[in-house]
């Protein structure tokens, strides 16, 4: 265990609300604006200014269509919908930032690995390698539906396609081109030298990528790769793949073994269990005394409805709970969709008995994560608690409303995690240059992916062979 400062990053959506039903309805609330560039470069300089590691964008290609066989629940609720393309906010959001790292998520069901490679690249390129690409499977079946492959693959078929993705993309990212292939030789009328740019020559069960990369290395090569899969197929790939995991938790104990797996799968493929960074979900309502951060929280669960928390229940893990004894114990059912989730309620947490109503009061602000509420004293008590008990390295912060619950942390909760050492101080590079994201969480100097990690393997690998 390593009681060192925390990360800290900032997590949203590119929606009107996240994971706190009715968070619209706040009057404070600005998530309306979500369209708007202006109020998204406000929040990256304020959260820069604040010394965020960064902010990480959630994303679904779907709808919450599961709760009563129809979307109306979610679409009352504006749960997580409507929602537009996150990557798409990172130029943006980069340009008037100079340290914010920038984590998004994208599937690797719906989007084929060369246009990943690319979309990737541009960005590490454009923001001077402050990027991460949150992996996921995806769990919805109207993505599906709409995207044309008609039902999703089952959920451990999903991680066989996605481990030769990321075989594909490490070629790509890592060998197709050398680091000293554009030349920009003026005399020589060659920019790039052909011999050392390479293509990959992939054949594979689900995709075949013959070609060479579309882009020229940029500063970290691969992007900083977040996963947050808990089951245990999902736990395999990041033992492999994963740099930072992001996990939720129901408590302290949960997560604390959801850490120790973490470290173990790390283990298991010769990486130290420390070269996987994890970062909890966590939502805090922090005021100047307890007593004003509880009437903050009890004017968020007044805006709460049961219907949105579990409109979203069921897009996530495939479960629809619109019949179901709102008072009767959950049982563990196996399903397409976010099966971990499932799990956390069903059977992860032994010492509580979860009801469709419990789940809903508990979901219902921040989601899939813990909230805390409370003075200064009491968040850092609460934090420091998640940090030597957890074992996590960093916090994912959610909010009740936005942005006004990340300002309330940063006003009042962040100088004194600052004053106890709990949260780092904002990264600096030692020579005066920018830091990448991979720098931040490991220490300048280490702008590529570490040793015994998958897409080392890669870089290392000797370029010829690609050309022989």
């Amino acid at each position: 265990m390593k009681n060192e400062p925390l990360s800290l990053f900032a997590f949203d959506v590119n929606a009107p609300a996240h994971l706190t039903s009715g968070s619209w309805r706040d009057e404070a609330d600005q998530g309306h604006r979500y369209t708007d560039l202006a109020y998204w470069k406000d929040v990256a300089r304020m959260l820069e200014g604040a010394g965020f590691d960064g902010i990480f964008f959630a994303d679904t290609v779907g709808y919450h269509d599961v709760y009563e066989g129809r979307p109306d629940a979610a679409l009352r609720d504006a749960a997580q919908f409507p929602v537009n393309d996150p990557m798409l906010l990172i130029s943006g959001m980069a340009a008037v930032t100079e340290k914010l790292a920038f984590g998004v998520t994208s599937s690797v069901s719906y989007e084929q690995p060369y246009l990943m490679a690319r979309r990737f690249s541009t960005l590490d390129h454009l923001t001077g390698g402050r990027v991460g690409w949150n992996i996921v499977t995806s769990y919805s079946e109207s993505a599906a539906k709409n995207l044309g492959t008609g039902q999703q693959l089952d959920h451990d078929e999903r991680y066989d396609l996605a481990e030769e993705y990321m075989e594909v993309l490490y070629k790509l990212w890592e060998r197709s081109w050398e680091s000293d292939a554009v030349v920009r030789d003026k005399e020589g009328a060659t920019f790039i030298d052909p011999s050392r740019v390479h293509p990959i020559k992939h054949s594979g069960k689900y995709f075949s990528v013959p070609g060479m990369h579309l882009c020229e290395p940029s500063p970290q090569r691969t992007p900083v790769l977040f996963q947050a899969g808990a089951s245990p197929r999902g736990m395999a790939f990041a033992g492999r793949h994963a740099e930072v995991v992001f996990i939720n938790a129901v408590s302290v104990q949960q997560a604390r073994r959801s850490v120790e797996k973490i470290r173990q799968a790390a283990v298991e493929n010769g990486r130290n269990p420390y070269d996987i960074k994890v970062v909890v979900l966590l939502t805090v309502i922090a005021a100047p005394t307890d007593e004003e951060a509880e009437v903050l929280h009890r004017q968020a669960l007044d805006n709460v409805t049961v219907e949105g928390t579990l409109a979203r229940f069921g897009g996530w893990t495939g479960v629809d709970l619109s019949t179901a004894d709102l008072d009767a114990p959950l049982t563990h059912v196996k399903t397409r969709g976010v099966q971990s989730i499932v799990d956390m309620f069903s059977k992860a947490d032994p010492d509580r008995v979860w009801t469709p109503r419990a789940i809903a009061e508990f979901l219902g602000i921040g989601g899939t994560g813990s909230t805390i509420v409370g003075s200064p004293e009491t968040v850092a008590a609460e934090i420091k608690r998640w940090r030597d008990e957890a074992d996590v390295d960093g916090i994912n912060l959610s909010y009740t409303t936005k942005p006004d619950g990340w300002k309330r942390f940063i006003e009042h909760a962040l100088p004194e995690l600052r004053r106890q050492g709990l949260v780092a101080e904002p990264a600096q590079a030692s020579d005066g240059q920018q830091l990448t994201l991979r720098e931040k969480l490991y220490g300048p100097g280490n702008q590529y992916t570490l040793p015994g990690h998958a897409a080392t393997e890669y870089r290392n690998a000797p370029a010829v062979a690609l050309a022989s």
